[in-house]
């Protein structure tokens, strides 16, 4: 079994995105070992200069960096990434699969997004839109992605 991990920067505090992420994380847990890891976004001023959020996205990456397991895929979701189509999707997560990697691990940043050092890292840089979405809502989103991507696998009528 697949096992993948969405690592978070900063914690789920609404109720309706926690209740959806569990939600999700419970359809998964059918299709992979399912890990959610969230750490904790750097506190910054409310108007920060571009060396705060520099030095607070570094400090974010180290802590990342502390969390990544060896041999693991990582995917980092931001803007400058490529869309994919929900089949796209499912043909990179079967393709890994098939090469043996073990964990496939997806990168969502704070609300100031990635170090640019852990985008130059990632295996794939993954964008879900070209819209702007709270990235509470980008984890739901995601986790829905991966179940959807899961169900185009194995062939079910979940994806029309």
């Amino acid at each position: 079994m697949q096992k993948v991990t969405v690592l978070c920067v900063g914690k789920l505090k609404e109720r309706f995105y926690a209740e959806a992420a569990a939600e999700y994380a419970k359809r998964l847990s059918r299709y992979c070992k399912l890990e959610i890891l969230e750490l904790p976004e750097e506190r910054l001023p409310e108007d920060p200069s571009p060396a705060l959020i520099d030095a607070a996205l570094a400090r974010e990456a180290a802590a990342v960096r502390g969390k990544l397991p060896a041999g693991a895929a990582l995917v980092a979701l931001c803007v400058e990434g490529e869309a994919r189509s929900s089949e796209d999707l499912a043909r990179l997560m079967a393709e890994q699969a098939a090469r043996g990697t073990g964990q496939l691990v997806f990168l969502i940043g704070g609300s100031f997004g990635l170090h640019p050092s852990l985008k130059a890292e990632a295996r794939l840089k993954l964008s879900m839109s070209a819209m702007t979405f709270p990235h509470h809502l980008a984890r739901v989103m995601l986790l829905e992605q991966i179940y959807r991507a899961y169900q185009i696998n194995a062939g079910t009528k979940y994806h029309k």
